[in-house]
């Protein structure tokens, strides 16, 4: 189960499909995070976070009342405290995500790619996207490959995105080329780190009797319109590593969080299956969230403390969060591979051939 790629493998690849003369700049991004665990922090997140009409798609009419008369005088004291739990050096998205960009530029340059650069922007909160263009644009980077960090391609995250890349593009006078990944749910390298990174704690923690792949739920809504292949991949996702895996059906199961608002949500819901397990008596449950490439509130609160107090008051005892991959190294070799792969078809397009905009879904 080991990875067919090393770094003098994609070294090679490196050295036959980049160009040696033009500057690329390769730009890594998350959603963000607060930038202190305080109310006031996290009300400044949240009021970018969820004003945007990919994430509520409300009418603004009726969406922003209550955004600013309700959620920001609420939510933003709750959610600094959690924050506060997780708060250590730094927000660990931001500091996962820095070491993600540190681990992959060095490798590079190790390689002598000093024409190309690995950099890191948040869709909200900082560093921001606009600002690492525009640096891209001071150090004269003339091709830029844009990398979100989301598996699963979803018009929450992915295609948010590349409004936030589109917005700054479209007041420059020249335009870089610009590439787009838009999702690796399936990529080989992607599926043998994570059931590597299974086979890991199961050496630890022992072979469970479930394992649940949760991921970030949408509205279900979001599927019948913009969304409509973000089901399908995540279970396509879990399949491709059940199989690696050689798990029965019964052994594995795939579950979404997080819902919000009074909407359908797409199911079942990870909260209502871990109670399930645990009425059950089922006693160890391991949990993976493969849609996210580093850990962060979501999973280091909701699904390790909050989840498992479901499991566990519904009667499970033994319940084990395994980690995002952050910067396991099979997860930055795998990372190297999709953005040496999407390299190689991006430095053999023709420069009039590239969009000024990115064109989202």
């Amino acid at each position: 189960m080991e990875i067919n790629l090393s770094w003098n493998n994609l070294a090679m690849s490196l050295e036959n499909n980049i160009s040696t003369t033009q500057k690329t700049g390769v730009l890594l991004t998350n959603i963000g995070s607060p930038e202190a665990p305080t109310p006031s922090a996290v009300r400044k997140f949240l009021a970018e976070f969820l004003a945007d009409p990919r994430i509520i798609d409300w009418p603004r009419w009726l969406w922003l009342p209550i955004l600013y008369g309700i959620v920001l005088l609420v939510r933003p004291k709750r959610s600094a405290r959690l924050y506060q739990n997780i708060w250590d050096n730094g927000s660990p998205l931001l500091n996962i995500m820095g070491e993600q960009a540190r681990q992959l530029d060095v490798q590079l340059k190790v390689q002598g790619r000093d024409n190309l650069k690995i950099a890191l922007g948040m869709r909200y909160g900082t560093p921001s996207i606009s600002q690492v263009l525009r640096d891209f644009r001071e150090e004269g980077f003339q091709k830029i490959l844009i990398f979100p960090l989301f598996p699963q391609y979803s018009s929450t995250t992915t295609a948010s995105t590349y409004d936030a890349v589109n917005g700054e593009l479209e007041i420059w006078a020249i335009k870089p080329e610009i590439y787009l990944i838009d999702g690796y749910h399936d990529n080989l390298a992607y599926i043998r780190a994570l059931a590597r990174s299974i086979l890991d704690a199961w050496e630890v923690n022992g072979k469970p009797e479930k394992l649940l792949f949760s991921y970030h739920g949408i509205p279900r809504r979001y599927l019948e319109q913009s969304d409509k292949a973000y089901e399908e991949q995540c279970w396509q996702t879990a399949r491709l590593v059940a199989d690696q895996l050689e798990l029965t059906d019964s052994a594995w199961q795939v579950s979404f969080q997080s819902r919000f608002g009074p909407e359908e949500w797409v199911q079942p819901f990870t909260d209502e299956i871990l109670q399930k397990w645990g009425q059950e008596k089922i006693k160890s449950v391991h949990v993976i969230c493969p849609g996210f490439s580093a850990d962060c509130l979501e999973t280091l609160d909701q699904i390790t403390r909050e989840y498992q107090e479901v499991f566990e008051i519904a009667g499970g005892t033994n319940f084990y969060y395994i980690p995002a991959l952050n910067y396991r190294q099979d997860h930055i070799e795998a990372l190297g591979q999709i953005i040496s792969e999407q390299l190689h078809n991006f430095i053999q397009k023709d420069r009039s051939n590239q969009p000024d905009t990115v064109a989202t879904t």
